[in-house]
């Protein structure tokens, strides 16, 4: 959710920027402009700041995890692998 706030500032930075004769008409270009504003930023799809920082971490732990689960997983392989050697050696001395 966008902070109303930030949207008021951004309808009141649109609103000085316009010419002067424009912003003659004030408070209602600017409800106008923050009625806009609120209904075009509602539509896009974005996170607030704290939102993307805990999907970060998130992220970050799965990758952590994911890293480690791949080691084990090369380890395992490698146990196996020496396994299979040796029971095939083993197999071979009793031919």
């Amino acid at each position: 959710m966008l902070n109303p706030k930030k949207i008021e500032q951004i309808a009141r930075q649109i609103q000085d920027s316009l010419p002067k004769g424009v912003k003659e008409f004030g408070g209602d270009i600017e409800k106008k402009l923050r009625m806009i504003l609120q209904s075009q930023l509602g539509k896009l799809d974005l996170v607030n700041r704290e939102e993307f920082d805990i999907q970060t971490q998130v992220l970050l732990r799965t990758r952590e995890k994911l890293t480690a689960m791949e080691k084990r997983l090369s380890e395992l392989e490698a146990k196996l692998e020496d396994k299979n050697a040796l029971s095939a050696d083993n197999a071979e001395k009793k031919e």
